[in-house]
């Protein structure tokens, strides 16, 4: 709600409409009833967190004070109150609040607001206001009760005199009627009688007909009631199977179609000749990156028995074409990856908006993590070094992420892609040979990382391909699931190293390159890490974050960009895991 409208004639004599007016005798309760509209609708654009408009609506002082055009709010004056002036604008009005594509307040929701500034808008001391999920009734609500209440709440069956098939029906039938009141979920029966014991006689749904419903459910029936409970008039009910869970996510594959159209229509490298080296910012922010362009060939994947310190996972070595790609020069840094990990805009557990439009751009749209509990560089440094601590499912979103910018198709690189660039042509246990004393001219790792912790990216030798920091520093996320015998299922097989494992469970996935807290044997080229929950032992959140490796110190990613441009499902896969769960 960003600005006065201009008072017209018309305006005022809308304000003055007597349909729109409160009763002295109903009294507005700010707690139960004007603060549930003002969170849901209003302030994940008019928060703490975001101005728009230069408005900030959090506090009552904030609301008061307005932007440039005027207050926000006029104790007892509604002419004078943008917050409702705006809302009582024709639909189509470039200045109406909410905006119509985010769903403007129904009819009972703007009686509230403005009965509530004609009784001279009382705003209980200390409390501000946070950003919580707007409920939409056919989104959220319909499919609840489609598929758990309305086969026995019917006009054919109307249990306990009960009918759900229509708003003036659910509202005004059955034997504990209200059964829904506005604003107030405890006076409602659809709620209170849904939030009772598994065991209890008048639970609804009952347990032999699937009872009692989820908690995100009950709970998403008690936001919209203190919402308002709003309930389109044209919209009616009819029973449903219960199907898949119903999903408010536009991060699917359809957007990925969008985004590959994009790839496709940006391409200008046709072959391995087209392909140079390029530096690059990401367009959102600013930030730096560079690509250093890999010839494809092929090698042998893998350390020969010979090899002093290897591991058993390392065999048998196995022959892998590669296709030519682009791959980062350094590790993504926090200058990169903190604006797509720390947004503004309110998200649910799985990264989707909690409030967008279709016509939102497809970067706009993408699932992006939730806040972090504390700030994950854990006190080491954020401008040029390495990011660390998040999931491989947050990696593949950045890679979307970035590829939905850019018009070029980024990825996490497959195992046999990383050892390929870092081996850079040579066959020993390192890059530059099998003895390791030379390691700190290189590498960050035990030996001679400062107060054993991460350091800026780039301030060792690279490897003889000008990448930096492949081996050390942080260790990288690769897209493969791991096994302690890929190499073995592979062997005497054609390989491509653009394929990957697929992964089917959360863990284990590999990284690769060692890190700062490990000896020199771990950061052998072969040298491979298995993922494992332990990472994210000290996250507060049950159930644990999808976003989230809290222990994982020393984890990051560097990212890869294939000269072949893959097909869409090809494209969801490698940024959708398919297990990005606790």
């Amino acid at each position: 709600m960003s600005a006065h409208h201009p008072l017209t004639s018309a305006f005022l004599a809308l304000v003055a409409l007597p349909g729109l007016s409160v009763a002295a005798a109903a009294k507005v309760d700010f707690n139960t009833q004007v603060k549930p509209i003002l969170e849901a609708a209003c302030t994940h654009c008019h928060g703490a967190e975001k101005d728009k408009g230069d408005f900030r609506l959090h506090t009552k002082e904030d609301m008061i004070k307005g932007n440039e055009n005027g207050p926000g709010l006029t104790l007892g004056d509604l002419t004078k109150s943008a917050i409702y002036t705006t809302l009582i604008l024709p639909h189509d009005d470039d200045m109406v609040m909410p905006p119509e594509k985010e769903g403007l307040l129904a009819a009972n929701q703007i009686e509230v607001i403005k009965g509530w500034i004609e009784q001279g808008a009382e705003w209980p001391a200390g409390v501000t206001l946070e950003v919580t999920p707007r409920i939409d009734f056919v989104k959220n609500i319909q499919p609840i009760l489609e598929q758990n209440c309305v086969s026995c709440h019917n006009p054919d069956k109307d249990k306990g005199d009960l009918i759900l098939s229509s708003k003036k029906e659910a509202f005004e039938t059955g034997e504990n009627a209200p059964n829904i009141v506005a604003f107030a979920p405890a006076k409602s029966a659809l709620y209170h009688l849904t939030a009772l014991a598994a065991d209890e006689d008048d639970l609804m749904p009952p347990a032999k007909s699937g009872g009692p419903l989820k908690k995100e459910e009950i709970a998403m029936l008690k936001s919209w009631i203190e919402q308002g409970a709003v309930w389109p008039d044209d919209v009616t009910l009819k029973a449903k199977e219960k199907g898949a869970a119903p999903t408010n996510n536009p991060d699917t594959l359809e957007l990925v179609k969008k985004i590959h159209a994009k790839i496709v229509a940006t391409a200008q490298e046709k072959a391995e000749a087209d392909m140079k080296s390029y530096d690059a910012k990401v367009p959102k922010t600013g930030a730096p990156y560079s690509m250093v362009a890999i010839k494809s060939g092929e090698f042998l994947l893998g350390s020969p028995d010979s090899e002093a310190n290897r591991a058993d996972d390392e065999g048998p070595q196995v022959k892998v074409q590669i296709k030519p790609f682009w791959i980062g020069k350094y590790e993504v840094t926090w200058d990169e990856y903190e604006p797509f990990q720390l947004t503004a805009e309110g998200r649910n557990k799985d990264g989707s908006r909690k409030v967008w439009s279709p016509d939102d751009k497809p970067e706009d749209l993408i699932s992006q993590p939730t806040p972090p509990y504390q700030p994950m560089d854990f006190g080491m440094g954020r401008n040029g070094f390495p990011a660390i601590c998040m999931t491989q499912h947050a990696a593949n979103k950045y890679c979307q992420w970035l590829s939905a910018q850019t018009g070029h198709f980024y990825r996490l690189p497959t195992e046999a892609e990383w050892e390929y660039a870092a081996r850079a042509g040579t066959t020993t246990a390192y890059f530059f040979g099998d003895d390791a004393k030379d390691l700190g001219e290189y590498a960050w790792y035990f030996d001679n990382a400062p107060n054993f912790q991460y350091s800026l990216v780039g301030k060792k030798k690279p490897n003889p391909w000008g990448l930096y920091d492949i081996l050390g520093n942080v260790c990288e996320w690769t897209l493969d699931q791991y096994s302690d015998a890929t190499y073995k299922g592979w062997s005497g097989k054609d390989i491509v190293g653009n394929q990957w494992v697929k992964s089917t469970s959360p863990y284990p996935h590999t990284a690769r390159g060692g890190t700062y807290d490990d000896d020199a044997e771990f950061l052998r080229v072969a040298s491979r890490r298995a993922s494992e929950p332990a990472w994210k032992q000290q996250d507060p959140q049950l159930p644990k974050s999808i976003w989230y490796l809290t222990d994982a110190t020393w984890l990051g990613f560097r990212i890869v960009r294939t000269l072949e441009i893959p097909t869409v499902e090809e494209m969801y896969s490698a940024w959708n895991n398919g297990v990005a769960r606790e």
